[in-house]
Formats: C-alpha cells, structure tokens, sequence
C-alpha cells in the first residue's frame, strides 16, 4: 500500500509522469464534498458518487424546500445501504446572501452599457431594465463606483451566465446600475455579491434557524456550513441554538469564509470554529486576483497548525458544462492539496452540472497524484516547530505515531479513539499512510433511555484528510484489558486485509490507551 513519496524538489524522469498510477482502495487522502441536487440527487447518482470518492453530501437552503431536500437525504440513506460507504451530511445555511428574485423565470438578457435598477420591491417582475432583490437597505449600503456582482447559483466568472454592475446612482429605494458585460441570466434565482460593503443582515437567519431546528435536528446533521461568517460572535451564536436542539450539541461548525470582513477576522473564527470553508467564490470577488493565491495558502497553513479541518471550494468550476477541467482547474485542485486542504468542495458542479460522477473521480485523481510529491518531512518538522515544547500528552502521542509509521514505511496507522480527537490529531501531522480510525461507541444516557455514541464522531472524520474511520463493536470500551483491545484491533486488521489496504509482511503502527496509558506499538504481519 505504501509508496514511496517523490518530492518535488528532487529531479524525476520526466517519462515516469506518464506512468499509470497503481489503483488503491482509498482514491484519495484528500477528501471531496458534493453538493446534492436536480443533477444528482437519485438513488442510483448518489451511489455513483459514493463509489467515485464523495465522503461529505452537502444540502445547500440557499434553493428548494425542506421537502426537496429530505426526499434527497432519503435517497442518499438508500445509496449508502447499497454501496456500504459511510457518508456524513452538511447543511448549508443561507445566512446573509443577497438574492435577485426572478418568480416568472423569464431569461434576462443584459446589454453591455445599458442600465439596469436593482428595486428592494419583490412584487415587480424581473426584467433587462429591473431586478427585484432580497434587501432593502442595498440603498444605503453602496454608493456610486460600487461594484455589484449577479450570477446563477454562484457569481462564476464566465462573461455569458454573469453580470458586472457599476452603481451610478441611488433613487430612493433604488439602485441604478451600468451593465458592464453583456450577459444572459436564466432561472429562478441568482446570487447578488456587492464587493467590500457590510450588509447588515444577521448571518443566521430566521429561515436558517427554522430549518436547522425541523430539517437539521431530526436529522442529525454532522457539520453546519455557516455561510458569510464574518465574526467569531457569528460561530459562538450558531453553537448556542445549535445546543438548544438536542440532538445537534455534537453538530460541527464550520465557517465558510465568504468576504473581506471574515478576512479581517479569520483567527478569532478560526479559534471559535471546528472548521472553515474557503468560499472563494465570493472571496475571489472581494479580493484583488493578484491576492487570492496569498490568503488561500496562508489561510489553510493557518488551519493546518490549529489542526482544523480546512475546505477549498470553486476548483473545476468548468465541469458544469464539460467532461474535462480547464489545464488551470487542474492545477489549482492539486495546488489545494499541495497548500494542505482536507477537502475539496463542489458546488455547481454536481448540483446541477451535466458530469457530477466524473467530475468527483476527476478531482480525486488529480488529489491523489499531488498528494505523491506532497512534501511530508518538511510539513511534519514545520508542525513539530510550531506546536513547541512542551507538548501535550495527546500531541506527543500523535506526533510519535506519525513518526515510527514513516520510519518503518508502515502501510496504515490504526487509532482507537472514542472521540475522535486523537486520530485528528494523527492526522495533522499528515501521514503519508491512511490512518484508520477505531471509533469505539460509549454508552450514555438521558435518565429516559440508553443510548451508543460514536456513529458521529466517525461519520465527522470523512472530512479530514487521511482519516478513513470504522465503527467498532460497541462492547469493547476504548480503555480496555489487553485481551479485548487485541480483539478489537484483529476486526481491524481484518477490515485493511479485506479491503486491500494492509498485506502479508506489512507492517503497521496502532495507537491505543491501555488502562491510563496511551501506547503506539509496531506490528508486523504474518502471511
């Protein structure tokens, strides 16, 4: 399973890039969120997805009702049944976004140079001359040379399905806009982005807060997309109702990073949140190009150091409409995995785009081909400087596990956690060997009933890169005698021989508590 890791750093044969790569039971380390919707939200597309490399559906409010959405989750219950893959579920709140409302869902051409009105007065119909939005106060927010992008879905790039305005004026209620490019709007709904304004909307909203409380919590969701965080106040907010709900207190939020005013205050969030989403398709609005690359690598080291989970989004945005990335997609998918993303977020792509089965196998394919030259030894010494002396008990454990895999080329490292934060913690030293993660249930009760914990904690680690987790027999408690632990961890074994991912002779590394120590040993297996 292990294979030695090429560095870029180092001269290669130029004809060993045309090798085929040696196929492996994991696609990738890194691993890849789908959006589910109209393109891909059957039974029969959703296992496709499953088997392509999709680890996390994400079920984006920003369209479609509650209904909608749990007739999809259903379909993806039966899909994970038939494929037998474990996948965890994100709910992606609408928060602050600004929408144009077109209800008759007329197309709307825009002409280059002509003006267009932006009205607060949704009753009027969309049109060339006028689009009805979201918010009322856009008004007093912009002034004239104020930037305001529209687009389907997600503001795009592309000149034919999104529009650049230019205020030019302000008309009471109104706001007269200069049509920039010419442009061809179709559907019911598009996204509205003014560049570097605060709009004074709260970033969970009431429509937020009622789905969470009747989709989210009988649900169980794992993670919560909050959208357009732009304080940390934002994440402790969203905990807090997400208490409130019960079953949700074990949901993860992660911040999606959507404007400048986030920017501004990316390390408080990074500290309140569990994780963050690069948004960088409202970002790369916000941002001058020539500064997006800077915060993408300094964000994720960032997350890389707390040992946060970190997610890219608007990498193959061309897959929509085309079976293969543009050459400069495919090089800032594998540049995302090289600057050290968990995962990769596709929005478009699979929600409505033509290829969403091959767009997942694509990107995985070009994750799995950057994560050979990912340079592992100067990532591990960088992490080690940072985290300093002292460790703690749990770092000194992790890191040392990280170690002896390497130095003994170990094909996997196997962790028994009840948690999961050990095997995170693994896992922020980014072995260059999958790391198995044993989640071991504990019992707990609410004085009504009993009741397993664990199906969380491993349906949450399909988000972190290199953790694969299995869920273990619930009558052997992570802190255990030898003998059950021993039994445990042959179930385990059992589970990497079955599916390829450990053979004869290898060797692999296990990290366990036995009573109140916690102990990394070094097993080599027979035939």
């Amino acid at each position: 399973m292990h294979s030695t890791n090429l560095l870029l750093e180092e001269p290669i044969r130029m004809v060993s890039i045309l090798e085929p790569s040696k196929p492996n039971f994991f696609p990738a380390m890194t691993k890849i969120v789908g959006t589910l919707g109209p393109k891909s939200r059957s039974v029969e597309a959703i296992s496709a997805c499953l088997k392509a490399g999709m680890s996390v559906a994400r079920f984006d409010f920003s369209w479609g009702d509650a209904a909608y959405h749990q007739e999809t989750l259903e379909n993806l219950k039966l899909a994970i049944k038939a494929t037998k893959k474990l996948c965890a579920v994100m709910l992606d709140t609408v928060g602050p976004e600004l929408q144009v409302v077109n209800k008759s869902e007329v197309t709307i051409s825009l002409e280059e140079n002509e003006s267009v009105v932006l009205t607060p007065h949704q009753g009027q119909e969309a049109s060339s001359k006028l689009l009805p939005i979201n918010f009322a106060g856009l008004a007093k927010a912009v002034k004239p040379g104020a930037t305001i992008f529209v687009g389907q879905y997600l503001f795009t790039g592309s000149e034919t399905t999104s529009v650049w305005l230019e205020v030019s004026e302000v008309q009471g209620d109104d706001v007269v806009c200069v049509i920039k490019n010419s442009a061809t709007l179709a559907g019911s709904l598009f996204t509205l982005h003014c560049s570097q304004i605060h709009i004074d909307m709260p970033t969970l909203s009431d429509e937020d807060k009622d789905v969470m409380k009747k989709w989210g919590a009988p649900n169980k969701i794992d993670f919560l997309s909050l959208s357009y965080t732009r304080h940390a106040e934002d994440v402790r907010q969203a905990r807090e109702f997400l208490s409130k709900l019960g079953d949700l207190s074990q949901t993860l939020i992660f911040a999606k990073i959507e404007n400048v005013e986030g920017l501004n205050h990316f390390d408080e969030i990074l500290e309140e949140a569990d994780g963050i989403i690069l948004s960088r398709g409202n970002l790369g609005i916000d941002l001058p190009p020539e500064k997006v690359f800077l915060f993408q690598k300094s964000a994720l080291h960032k997350c890389n150091m707390a040992g946060k989970p970190a997610v890219v989004t608007r990498v193959v945005d061309s897959m929509t409409d085309n079976l293969r990335p543009t050459r400069a997609e495919a090089t800032d998918v594998a540049n995302a995995v090289l600057d050290g993303s968990d995962a990769i977020l596709l929005g478009a792509e699979t929600l409505r785009g033509l290829y969403p089965v091959e767009t997942i196998s694509t990107v995985g394919r070009i994750c799995a081909e950057a994560e050979k030259v990912f340079n592992q030894d100067l990532y591990f010494k960088r992490t080690v400087k940072y985290v300093g002396e002292p460790m703690t008990h749990l770092e000194s454990i992790a890191s040392s596990a990280v170690r002896a895999a390497i130095k003994v080329k170990a094909s996997v490292i196997i962790c028994f956690t009840s948690s999961g934060r050990a095997a995170r913690l693994i896992a922020k030293y980014r072995p260059t060997m999958p790391v198995l993660s044993v989640v071991i249930p504990r019992l707990k009760t609410n004085q009504l009933k009993w009741s397993f914990t664990g199906a969380f904690e491993a349906r949450q680690s399909l988000i972190v890169r290199g953790l694969f987790p299995m869920l273990a027999d619930p009558r052997h408690p992570a802190e255990s005698t030898s003998t059950t632990n021993e039994s445990v961890l042959k179930v385990a074994l059992d589970h990497g021989k079955a599916s390829g991912v450990i053979k004869s002779h290898d060797r692999v590394v296990v990290c366990q508590k036995v009573g109140d120590s916690s102990v990394v040993k070094i097993i080599e297996l027979d035939d």
